[in-house]
């Protein structure tokens, strides 16, 4: 049954042929619609369209070829024939509707006696993404199965809007990422990108957005244009251009809306701009001028698999007028491709020239469009055509194309579209040029682009193929492109394209604000962390034991850090230390040889001696704090500084309680104190206050001792080697142990200072021990606060001050009596007799 849609007639011009089975065709063969203002007193005009468009006019001659190649496939279809009706979109998706409500209507052009012609089968339409969203959605609901050969919107994968489309293009998700991948390939990060006002423009560039976004790739600005703008519109995103900074921009527009647009780039003299081109405009015959190249030379770009049909040429030849005069868009070819109207009306005198009717093709065969050597979107037509003629054949003959003697298993009638849909989805064949053809579960083709280069041979802009894109299931893809042969417009250099330039070594991005991640400052790494590659988004930390350099590129090992016997520092402690045990030895030898004098009598000759000892002993010392450190060399400094001194304090302690003693007796009754604090009292109290020392050392070195440490606190530059004390409570303990015995002394020789007699020991040793105190109190503080090798240098000067002044104090006045005034070392004056 016939079933009329509408109720008018929208009086379409088609190119039509009947067959058992029909198959519709929408082409953009003029691609602009000439709008009139409705006035709603009558019936709308007729579509009035302007600008022939010869491309578009040989996809609509593929699909004519196509369908009567398969008509003479014995193995294809055998028996039944093809039809077509073929209309025009005018590049309009009101239009495109228009085109698909007439198809769908099912009735014949030509009132024929039948009264309806066979409906349509299936669809193919349409070139721009806006009308085959028209038609798909027009048309979905009647389970028409609609083919595509140049629509690419992602949109249009939707299988829930658009469960009844296909197309035998990649889908703009597969060339956003080609384009991206070109992007990321030569190293651009600050591009432009212009979309055209329709679903083709606007979601091919947001999945454009969506891919470079995950390479760290940002768009400076995104221009709108559209074929029916006004031209100050277009001159918004010419000025856009020309303020920007980007050398790079993307055009994802079909070649109608790019026009205006290129045409004022070649206006401003606008060039040095390595232009990304879609493939709706990339191999466009239209704008391959030498005109345009000026600007949008060296061009790149992807297209689909080119393709050399056989016997196309002589099919297109054979084009002619006079056939068929009342034949549409035919007369339009002519009057473009020869230059006259072919026209039997003597009343048409619009045209400027009058064919005579001799005119032959065979004088334009040099013309593009007769070049079928680099088909692509006609050869998407032609798989177009194939694919529903497989479907067919597999649903009227219930087996796939290629058997012989096959009989129908379904009579033609019978065939409904949601049929040949559901085979359409299931169609996988390989034609004869060894493509595989078939849709995924989207309706989508196979991925495979051509990358397209822009390059000017003999005075002609040539679309030279340098490169191929190939994505594969899994979401990877292989470029590969020959850059040795490209034709950059900006140069023989690949132009570079950044908002900021790349961060040298030793520096490190930093963002700024308002901007987008392209656009940065480099900032210096940081003391310590480094950056040794150029565009760093961080520095890296070096590990602990290096430090940056001055380029901050590198890691360095630190400096090792620790009080040395060769630097000056070490030098001079290490002579004083030998002078005061050498100082320490030749007063002992004075001591020992002047024994038998009353002055050497009188101050304790073997006391002082072991306090000699003990003072070269604790000059020595220091010796042990110079140098690497190591574990000996750690537990033995801080124990032999504390046990050294320990019995230097202890010796002058029992010095001091004999001068106590021996002063303190004004009474023969007293004399017995001094029989009671005799040399062997003397030897235990050195002895057992000596002993209470190494009790402490020992248990420190047992429990917890000192060991050799790598500090890093004081100096981020250096690491400081120094000892642990191990225990720091042990540490303290043998300094405030020292400090007791230093205490007892100073007490007990303060009280004896004033005591009579010429030679009197209580004020030498009171006044060294008030060294000792005023030296050992200020190391403290000295001590916590001094970084580094210094803190050993403050102890070292700690132990010589010390030491130095029980030396000087104790013993020089000894001395000086001894050696330069040897006639006061008599009883009678030490006695203070006079």
């Amino acid at each position: 049954h016939c079933i009329t849609l509408l109720r008018g007639n929208f009086d379409m011009p088609s190119l039509f042929k009947e067959g058992d089975i029909m198959i519709g065709g929408i082409f953009p063969v003029f691609n602009k619609d000439v709008s009139s203002i409705a006035t709603f007193d009558g019936e709308p005009p007729a579509v009035t369209c302007a600008l022939f468009d010869l491309r578009a006019f040989r996809w609509a001659q593929m699909m004519i070829f196509a369908i009567e190649e398969v008509n003479t496939d014995p193995a294809l279809l055998p028996n039944i024939s093809l039809g077509y009706r073929i209309l025009n979109s005018c590049s309009s998706p009101t239009n495109t509707l228009r085109a698909a409500l007439t198809l769908a209507r099912s009735q014949n052009e030509k009132e024929t006696f039948s009264g309806c012609s066979p409906a349509v089968s299936a669809v193919i339409a349409e070139a721009g993404s806006s009308q085959s969203l028209a038609v798909a959605g027009i048309l979905g609901p009647f389970q028409v199965p609609v083919v595509s050969y140049f629509s690419t919107c992602a949109c249009l994968s939707n299988r829930a809007k658009y469960p009844t489309f296909f197309r035998t293009i990649p889908s703009d998700y597969f060339q956003a990422k080609a384009l991206a991948a070109l992007v990321k390939h030569f190293g651009w990060e600050w591009i432009g990108a212009i979309q055209s006002d329709n679903d083709y423009g606007r979601n091919g560039v947001l999945a454009f957005k969506e891919e470079v976004t995950k390479f760290g790739i940002c768009i400076a600005f995104v221009g709108t244009v559209l074929r029916t703008y006004p031209q100050e519109k277009i001159l918004k995103v010419v000025e856009m251009i020309k303020q920007s900074t980007v050398k790079v921009i993307l055009a994802f527009t079909p070649e109608g809306d790019f026009s205006p647009l290129m045409r004022e780039v070649v206006k401003h003299n606008i060039t040095g701009i390595q232009w990304l081109a879609s493939e709706a405009w990339i191999t466009a015959p239209q704008p391959s001028t030498p005109e345009m190249y000026r600007a949008f030379g060296g061009a790149l770009g992807f297209v689909v698999q080119k393709m050399n049909i056989p016997n196309l040429n002589p099919f297109l030849m054979n084009i002619n007028p006079y056939r068929d005069p009342s034949e549409p868009f035919v007369k339009d070819f002519w009057e473009i491709m020869v230059g006259c109207k072919p026209s039997s009306n003597v009343s048409d005198t619009g045209a400027a020239k009058i064919c005579t009717g001799n005119e032959t093709l065979m004088d334009y065969t040099q013309d593009v469009f007769f070049n079928v050597s680099q088909l692509r979107v006609a050869y998407n037509v032609y798989k177009a055509v194939y694919a529903i003629a497989h479907a067919l054949h597999q649903l009227a003959f219930c087996r796939p194309a290629g058997g012989k003697n096959v009989k129908p298993c379904l009579n033609v009638s019978e065939i409904h579209p949601k049929e040949v849909t559901y085979h359409l989805q299931r169609v996988n064949f390989r034609n004869r040029f060894g493509d595989d053809v078939f849709f995924d579960e989207n309706g989508n083709p196979p991925a495979s682009y051509d990358v397209i280069n822009w390059q000017l041979r003999n005075g002609q802009v040539q679309h030279v193929t340098l490169g191929h894109f190939t994505s594969t299931k899994h979401g990877e893809y292989t470029l590969s492109i020959q850059e040795d042969r490209i034709v950059w417009r900006t140069g023989q250099m690949v132009p570079a394209s950044v908002c900021s330039n790349a961060c040298p070594a030793g520096t490190r991005k930093a963002q700024i604000k308002g901007k987008p991640v392209c656009c940065f400052d480099c900032v210096p790494c940081a003391e310590g962390s480094i950056a040794n590659s150029t565009g760093a988004t961080e520095c890296t930390a070096c590990p602990q034991d290096y430090w940056s350099n001055e380029r901050k590129d590198g890691c360095i090992p630190k400096t090792v850090e620790f009080l040395a016997y060769h630097e000056p520092m070490g030098v001079a402690l290490t002579a004083v230390a030998l002078l005061g045990a050498s100082l320490s030895l030749l007063t002992m030898i004075v001591f020992i040889h002047y024994r038998e004098t009353p002055v050497i009598k009188a101050s304790n000759s073997e006391l002082s001696c072991f306090l000699l000892f003990s003072l070269f002993l604790c000059f020595l010392c220091p010796l042990t704090f110079i140098g690497k450190p190591t574990v000996w060399t750690c537990m033995l400094r801080h124990t032999a500084f504390g046990v050294t001194f320990a019995l230097c304090i202890s010796c002058v302690l029992g010095k001091t309680i004999v001068v106590v003693t021996a002063f303190k007796v004004v009474h023969p009754n007293n004399k017995p104190a001094v029989g009671q604090f005799g040399p062997i009292q003397q030897r235990i109290i050195v002895c057992s206050c000596t002993l209470v020392q190494v009790i402490i050392c020992i248990l420190w070195l047992k429990l917890n001792p000192p060991f050799p440490d790598r500090v890093f606190k004081y100096n981020s530059k250096k690491i400081v080697l120094e000892c642990n004390t191990g225990s720091e409570v042990a540490f303290y303990a043998v300094l405030g142990y020292i400090g007791i015995l230093s205490v007892i002394c100073l007490v007990l020789a303060f009280l004896a200072r004033k005591l009579p007699d010429n030679f009197n020991e209580a004020k030498c040793i009171t006044f060294s021990m008030l060294i000792f105190c005023a030296v050992w109190i200020t190391f403290i503080p000295a001590y916590i606060s001094s970084p580094g090798k210094f803190t050993v240098a403050v102890e070292i000067f700690a132990i010589l001050s010390s030491a130095f002044g029980l030396l000087i104090s104790i013993f020089a006045p000894k001395c000086y009596i001894i050696l330069v005034k040897p006639e006061k070392n008599t009883r009678k004056h030490v006695m203070g007799k006079k």
